[in-house]
């Protein structure tokens, strides 16, 4: 007779998988790095890890222990992200002030909330009303997990001695053909979540769209095509542009995505790996939405709203380049064949601005400020990218940035109108 799985048993699995993660990305770091901020949209490292701890404190065994008193009261404060119900926090832009606590004290807090989550996990819990709490912070932890790598690519690339994070193997510069055109119907189609399992509460409700006929790019943009448009005059031509967005580059002196480096005639590519040399055929990335759809206007073609994206992507597996891979850098395409790299490698742009869906209510409590309240002046991404956990995404996730963002992995897919 076959043993009964202890209710508890994935989600520890789950747990120490998702936690062990968070480390191993810290593997290459030196103490200094886990502090530093070197903008006001990235954190430091070291606060990356206590938030998603304080996370599980807070939202979990404040709630599953009976009189539960945190031995570390003052952290409710340091590691706070925006939740307003919780109490006072610091301020965003001064979490690289936090040279106290220290890295070290940061991962004895980490193993302190690991016992006491595995301590209740092991004790056979009624999961009910905290499982759906327990699964969000484990998912919340792997967006975490995709700040750190690319808050640290933002910080080392500020480093004039361009350091290593992570050495690449050679990618070798296989063309991926020309980009082509895949034709859908359009019609009503229904989008949003509405499977089992987990989904963020932006993904739904599922809801019905009318879609005009559309087509999309079987392919993201390569940076050798988004070299045509720097070489064509984009940065510098108006017309392209929309009137916030070219008021934003010119403020910023924008002349190239944001990694990019000018090598006398040539190009290189600021990466977790050092300075490389640009490969023609990667996907562009760390471009804003203001450079994506200046680039789609060139081309002449327009950004895909987050309906057809999703269509054009119901019946497709979930393969593509993730962080598990290790890489942290948006590989070719492969060879041509119905539709290619929608997941993995890079966020794509869509022009859809952020906003609820019909019918969506946030949740009760503070809980309910995880998305809802962010549902304005915001643009949303879909697909994951090479920083992405595989098992963190799906096909109706709604990833969502301002449209001068330009330090995550987002990328561009052209999309066309039918008559």
């Amino acid at each position: 007779m076959q043993a009964t799985q202890r209710p508890g048993a994935q989600l520890l699995t789950d747990f120490q998988q998702v936690r062990a993660h968070s480390h191993r990305l810290c593997e290459p770091l030196m103490p200094e790095d886990y502090v530093v901020q070197s903008m006001p949209d990235a954190s430091p490292t070291k606060w990356h890890l206590a938030h998603t701890s304080w996370f599980f404190e807070q939202f979990l065994l404040v709630g599953v222990t009976p009189n539960y008193v945190s031995p570390f009261p003052h952290y409710n404060f340091l590691f706070n992200s925006y939740y307003n119900a919780v109490g006072a926090r610091t301020s965003r832009p001064k979490r690289g002030l936090l040279s106290r606590p220290s890295v070290e004290e940061v991962f004895a807090y980490r193993s302190y909330v690991d016992e006491k989550v595995e301590q209740w996990l092991n004790a056979d819990p009624d999961l009910d009303g905290w499982r759906d709490i327990f699964v969000l912070g484990l998912h919340h932890e792997q967006q975490h997990q995709e700040l750190i790598i690319t808050d640290l690519k933002h910080m080392l690339a500020e480093n004039p001695l361009d350091p290593v994070y992570r050495a690449l193997p050679d990618t070798p510069a296989v063309d991926p053909g020309p980009a082509r055109p895949v034709e859908f119907t359009g019609g009503l189609v229904w989008v949003g979540w509405a499977g089992k399992g987990f989904a963020f509460d932006n993904e739904g409700p599922r809801h019905r769209r009318f879609l005009q006929p559309f087509a999309l790019n079987d392919r993201l943009v390569t940076n050798q095509e988004y070299l045509a448009f720097i070489q064509a005059g984009g940065y510098e031509q108006p017309n392209w542009w929309l009137s916030a967005g070219w008021a934003t580059s010119t403020a910023q002196g924008w002349q190239a995505p944001l990694y990019w480096r000018k090598q006398g005639e040539e190009w290189g590519v600021r990466t977790l790996a050092g300075t490389l040399t640009l490969n023609p055929h990667q996907p562009v990335c760390h471009v804003s939405y203001y450079e994506a759809d200046a680039y789609a206007r060139w081309a002449g073609a327009r950004l895909p709203c987050e309906g057809e994206w999703e269509t054009a992507v119901q019946s497709l597996p979930l393969g593509g380049h993730f962080a598990e891979e290790g890489l942290f850098q948006p590989q070719p395409a492969q060879a041509a064949g119905g539709m290619r790299q929608m997941f993995g490698d890079v966020w794509e742009w869509t022009r859809s601005s952020y906003e609820p869906y019909p019918g969506f209510q946030p949740a009760a409590g503070a809980l309910g400020e995880y998305n809802g309240k962010f549902m304005c002046n915001q643009y949303v991404l879909r697909g994951g990218s090479c920083a992405t956990p595989a098992s963190h995404i799906r096909a109706t996730y709604r990833n969502f940035f301002p449209a001068d963002a330009r330090w995550q992995y987002s990328g561009i897919r052209l999309a066309y109108d039918r008559n």
